[in-house]
Order: structure tokens, then C-alpha cells, then sequence
């Protein structure tokens, strides 16, 4: 398939720019992936498509402060630095900004006393920094950190928990699991009343999210590794639902692609911890995941081309032509869709 086949053409005033004032009172589009009707409903009213022996599935991972400034020893120039992981202690995977100015060896100072140098250079154009503080790292990092909001939103964030899911414990992510941003702890209370069993998937969204697909022929675009966690109480309230005739609901494309991926690894939904490059596209077989509830995503974006493989190309560019329409919020901050 070709990239241009996910293109869309949105206005620039639909891109959400700051979080709606109640989470869960934001716009859902429900597309049925069978006979591609459309409903437009607010996002609360999601809790009326739950039954009993469902199991919806959250991605708990949170975004770290990732979005650092550093100082270049020799030269003086001041570089952005966006943390994507920690490959061991004190060392960490970064995107560079602009990258060509951090060198292989080279050091850069931060505020509070941190320093740090280039270890390695990767082809990808991230590099490996290596971190020397006198206090704990992670101490330094909540006071010098940013949000690492993506470039798209120009409005400064007032509230930093505004880009974090309300059931967030686990840090590690360069970017929130954005559609779980829209239900609120009374939501989620609503949803254990009606019966329906939560779990939690760890999936720490890194560099793909920030990379767009250059290939003009998608198969040939290679997805960056992130790693992932899935505990056995959580994976057995999947196989339960599964086994009574319920549905898995998964909170944004992190969580399908943690459970697409611990099937295709095991062939089937166990305790599992290690990293994915799974690129999900049309053609793909969903093995475990029966709805989807994601935001609305860029144009030739790998989330779009995933959110294609449940739906059809066709049926979520109708969607998507219809929520401009309507003039659906899109985005990171934006609407919401579920695809049933």
C-alpha cells in the first residue's frame, strides 16, 4: 500500500491545542467496522457499549518530564534533549535537537550540577547520553524536565496532569497513551460497577510516535522497539473475558499492540515482558483485540494505518471525513473514537 492512501487533509483549527475543561465530556464518534454506521455521542456515553463480561484494557504507563535543555561545553550552543529510554542507569536513548550539533564525545551542561556526554551515535540520528549528577538523576529530572508535548500543540500546557491518564503509576513514556486521557477515576468507577473487568497493559510509548512514515510503500517502514509489560493477574481477567463470550476493549493503539503482540510471541495471552517493532497495517489478523478506542491521528501516521487494518482504509477515511465535518477536535488533546 501506499502512504498517500492515508492522507487526509485536515484545517489547522482542528487541532486540539489544549485539553477540553472535563475529560470525559469530550466528543465519540462509534463506528460499527461491519456496516460502517456512524453515531456521535460524548465520550461517557462509551459505559452504554460495556457489558459485564467485557474486560477493557489500560496502558498505566506515564509520562516521564522528558523534555530537557543542555548547554554544549565547547561551543556554547544550547540543544534540546528529548529522553526516549533508559538503556541502563544514568544512560539514555535521546532525540537530539538539531542533531548534528551533539558529537559523538562531546559533553553538555544542564541546570542543578548535571552533565552529560555523547556515547554513542546512532544511525536513526538519536544518540546515547550519559548522565553524572551528584544527586539522584530522577530528583534533578522534576525540576529541570518538561512535558514533552508533541510539535503540533503550540499552547503552552497550564496544568502538567492534564497530559497524564488519571490511572498513570508506572514512568517511562516520551508521549502519553492519548486516548485514555478522557475518562476520569468516577468514569472508571462506573464501568468496575457494571461489571466489567480492568486491566493494565505497560507499553512506553517512545520514538515512533515522533516519526513520521517516509516510505512510499508502507510495508518498507521499519517501527522503533518499545518496551512492554504484561502481568499474569491481568493477562487472566483477557482470557476470562475471552473464554465467556465478552469482548477486549483496548484503551488506544498501545494497548492493542501490547496484546497483538504477546499473542503473536507466545500464541496466546500470558505474563510476558520484552519489546515490540510490531507494525500493524491493513492485512493484518487481530488475534485478541475485539474493539478499539483510540483519538483521531495524523495523516500517514503508522496510528492511522493501524486503526485502518481493524476498520478498512475506506470506513475510517469516511469517519474521519465526517468528523472534520463535524468539527471533531483531533489529536493528542483531541476527540474520540470507538471502532466496534
Amino acid at each position: 500500500m501506499k502512504r498517500k492512501d492515508f492522507y487526509y487533509n485536515l484545517p489547522d483549527d482542528l487541532i486540539a491545542q489544549k485539553p477540553i475543561l472535563k475529560r470525559d465530556s469530550s466528543k465519540l464518534l462509534v463506528l460499527n467496522k461491519k456496516t460502517g454506521e456512524i453515531k456521535h455521542l460524548k465520550f461517557h456515553d462509551l459505559i452504554n457499549f460495556l457489558e459485564p463480561k467485557d474486560c477493557l484494557v489500560l496502558n498505566d504507563s506515564k509520562v516521564i518530564l522528558a523534555r530537557i535543555f543542555g548547554v554544549n561545553e565547547k561551543t556554547g550552543a544550547k540543544l534540546e534533549f528529548l529522553l526516549l529510554e533508559e538503556k541502563e542507569k544514568n544512560v539514555w536513548k535521546v532525540l537530539a535537537k538539531p542533531s548534528k550539533r551533539a558529537r559523538m564525545g562531546e559533553f553538555f551542561n544542564f541546570s542543578y550540577g548535571l552533565r552529560a556526554q555523547v556515547v554513542e551515535v546512532f544511525e536513526d540520528f538519536t544518540r546515547s547520553l550519559k548522565f553524572y549528577c551528584d544527586e539522584d538523576f530522577n530528583l534533578i529530572l522534576s525540576k529541570i524536565g518538561n512535558v514533552p508535548l508533541p510539535p503540533y500543540i503550540k499552547e503552552k500546557l497550564e496544568d502538567s496532569n492534564r497530559y497524564q491518564t488519571v490511572y498513570g503509576r508506572v514512568l517511562g513514556s516520551a508521549a502519553a497513551p492519548t486516548a485514555g486521557l478522557h475518562f476520569t477515576k468516577e468514569m472508571l468507577e462506573e464501568i468496575k460497577k457494571k461489571g466489567v473487568s480492568i486491566a493494565f497493559v505497560t507499553l512506553h510509548v517512545g520514538l515512533g510516535t515522533f516519526l513520521p512514515v517516509k516510505e512510499e510503500e508502507i510495508e518498507k517502514h521499519k517501527m522503533h522497539s518499545e518496551r512492554y509489560f504484561l502481568k499474569e493477574e491481568d493477562a487472566k481477567k483477557i482470557n476470562e473475558a475471552r473464554q465467556n463470550g465478552g469482548k477486549v476493549f483496548c484503551v488506544g493503539t498501545t494497548s492493542c499492540r501490547t496484546l497483538e503482540s504477546v499473542y503473536l510471541k507466545n500464541g496466546k495471552i500470558c505474563e510476558d515482558c520484552d519489546e515490540t517493532k510490531i507494525f500493524i497495517y491493513p492485512g493484518f489478523k487481530f488475534k485478541v483485540m475485539d474493539c478499539l478506542i483510540t483519538n483521531f491521528h495524523l495523516p500517514e501516521s503508522t496510528l492511522l494505518m493501524l486503526v485502518s487494518a481493524f476498520a478498512t482504509r475506506e470506513k475510517i477515511m469516511d469517519a474521519y471525513k465526517k468528523a472534520i465535518e463535524k468539527k471533531y477536535r483531533f489529536f493528542s488533546f483531541g476527540d474520540a473514537m470507538l471502532i466496534i
